[in-house]
């Protein structure tokens, strides 16, 4: 009687197997469906570029016009201009405190007579 439900179970293993491998088969398949469109969509893009000279859609001239952006667009280049000019104003500071300490740890190495 034992040999019975060691059968059993062997043939409910050799069901999930099979199982298994048709989802696989099946994950496979869509993968496959997937991959080939993204390829579709890829050459549709390359082939859009190509129609278009390979040129990105272009900003509308009129933008360039706007005086109000255009202000704007500056403000934001001399803000930004100032901040970089105060943190240079800073690093040449310490630089030139890091260059004085550097002359004087020398000049004492220099003066104490090493034993």
């Amino acid at each position: 009687m034992g040999e019975t439900a060691d059968s059993d179970k062997k043939v409910a293993k050799g069901e999930e197997k099979e199982k298994h491998e048709k989802k696989e088969e099946h994950d496979d398949a869509n993968g496959k469906e997937g991959k080939e469109e993204k390829t579709k969509e890829k050459k549709k893009k390359d082939k859009d570029d190509r129609e278009n000279g390979g040129k990105e859609k272009q900003k509308k001239p009129l933008d360039k016009m706007d005086a109000g952006k255009l202000k704007l667009k500056l403000e934001k280049i001399d803000t930004k201009m100032k901040d970089l000019a105060a943190k240079r104003e800073e690093i040449l500071k310490l630089l030139s405190e890091a260059e004085k300490r550097a002359a004087n740890t020398s000049g004492e190495a220099a003066r104490t007579p090493s034993s």
